[in-house]
């Protein structure tokens, strides 16, 4: 039990003894002692415990000792405690996030050393903490394990993490300032010691942060050392470039461009579709099943989505396959987003599901071979229709760069035609702080119109009065 009932009483000496200095101090009723050879150690003790009271640090009944110092005494390596938070983060993580977790542990991993001596080559030991340390299987019993622990590695890999093992620091360190800046500015570099993009340390920040929470919570640091270092994580230009999203004229074109190119742009002209008028995520749309459509002859229809399943390796999927299927990003997992759509699209969807059917399980695209949609082949195919519809000078630009700049473009046609901004964040799956963030251009320019609107109202008004 910690306590701060504590009392440290003079050095006693007593010459009759080898150790002829005695430090003695009470925690809460239980006495402690310790004998010194010499008088100045016991003084150096003793202004430590001191030290530790003064800075209102609790005691530990059983031992004690400060409580740092019995943090410090029982304190795991980071490399064992980072270990120890991927696994328990891995059961409720998205394929996606966990993949994200081992990439930011396997970035800081290696900064928090005691020394780098006999250090392996720094992309192999990353390689090695990300796919062998921080990635989970399930082993004969049934039980989750770190791959390192249930396969066979190469030898390589074995070097490296028996070098991380005995080399990474006790994460008491982490109480140190100068250890936990160090980490952060880890998390500021690629690989190769350059720069990181903005968005890839704003990523990989608050798993560290995290980890740290954790120890917290884990009783093996007193307090979040985080809040100890003037450190800022780069800020990041969240607003979407408009300069680069297609309007409605080049958007249509692109489309059509599209099913231009060949059986597979046709298969895919209404994935396309659904980016653009109905505002999917790529990973949303490539779930897309023919039940998911109310489909009119003529008017307005309707897509109900209820499921992502995004591209990220077969390595961090409970079910082994490369797609993650999972709830709506940011929502419950059996949360639904239906969304009207117009009737190009509906006539876009009808007739895909004329020309090709659907797969097995009633998925409307498909990958060339079967299975699921692979974003390779559709940005392929998005390649092929930005070279036959831009410049040559576009085509080297960011416009329309990739296929999600048809989602921007949906949503930016629904804040230009004067749609609720609230009605707008729902169709498109955002929460309004995310849409005032990402599209406060559109949005100003919504505004505008709208005062003209109301300025055009009073005038009138007045006119009348």
């Amino acid at each position: 039990m910690l306590t701060f009932d504590v009392q440290i009483w003079g050095i006693r000496k007593r010459p009759d003894r080898a150790a002829a200095y005695q430090l003695r101090w009470r925690v809460g009723v239980q006495p402690f002692s310790k004998s010194y050879k010499i008088k100045a150690q016991a003084d150096g003790r003793r202004s430590e415990l001191l030290a530790a009271l003064r800075k209102r640090e609790q005691f530990d009944t059983d031992t004690g000792l400060p409580a740092s110092e019995m943090l410090a005494a029982q304190s795991p390596t980071w490399y064992t405690h980072a270990r120890q938070y991927a696994a328990m983060k891995w059961p409720t993580a998205s394929a996606k996030h966990r993949a994200g977790i081992a990439d930011a542990l396997a970035t800081v991993t290696p900064r928090l050393v005691k020394d780098s001596r006999g250090a392996p080559a720094p992309r192999i030991l990353r390689a090695s903490l990300y796919s062998w340390v921080f990635r989970f299987v399930l082993n004969e019993d049934g039980a989750l394990v770190a791959r390192i622990d249930t396969e066979e590695a190469p030898d390589e890999v074995v070097a490296a993490l028996d070098w991380i093992s005995r080399k990474s620091v006790d994460i008491a360190a982490l109480n140190t300032p100068a250890v936990v800046r160090s980490a952060l500015d880890a998390l500021a570099l690629k690989l190769d010691g350059t720069v990181a993009a903005d968005n890839t340390v704003k990523r990989k920040v608050p798993v560290f942060s995290n980890c740290l929470r954790y120890a917290v919570e884990q009783e093996r640091l007193p307090r979040l050392p985080l809040d100890r270092v003037d450190w800022t994580a780069p800020e990041t230009e969240d607003q979407i470039d408009f300069r680069f999203v297609p309007g409605p004229g080049l958007a249509r074109k692109l489309i059509e461009a599209v099913g231009d190119q060949g059986v597979r742009g046709r298969h895919l002209k209404a994935f396309f579709g659904c980016l653009y008028y109905a505002a999917n995520r790529p990973g949303e749309a490539a779930n897309l099943r023919e039940a998911d459509f109310t489909l009119p002859e003529e008017g307005w229809g309707e897509v109900l989505l209820s499921a992502s399943t995004p591209r990220v390796g077969s390595g961090w999927t409970d079910s082994g396959e490369p797609f993650d299927s999972r709830g709506l990003k940011k929502r419950a997992r059996k949360a639904t987003r239906p969304v009207p759509i117009p009737p190009v699209l509906v006539r876009l969807v009808r007739e895909h599901i004329e020309a090709f059917g659907t797969a097995d399980d009633g998925r409307l695209f498909q990958a060339v071979r079967g299975g699921g949609l692979l974003s390779k082949e559709y940005g392929d195919v998005w390649k092929a229709a930005r070279r036959a519809v831009l410049t040559e000078e576009e085509v080297s630009s960011p416009l329309a760069g990739v296929p999600y700049s048809l989602r921007a473009a949906g949503v930016s046609l629904w804040l230009d035609a004067g749609m609720s901004p609230a009605e707008v964040a729902r169709r498109a799956g955002h929460s309004i702080a995310v849409l005032f963030r990402f599209y406060a251009k559109a949005l100003h320019r919504s505004q505008d119109r709208a005062n003209q609107q109301i300025e055009r109202a009073l005038e009138a008004k007045e006119d009348g009065e």
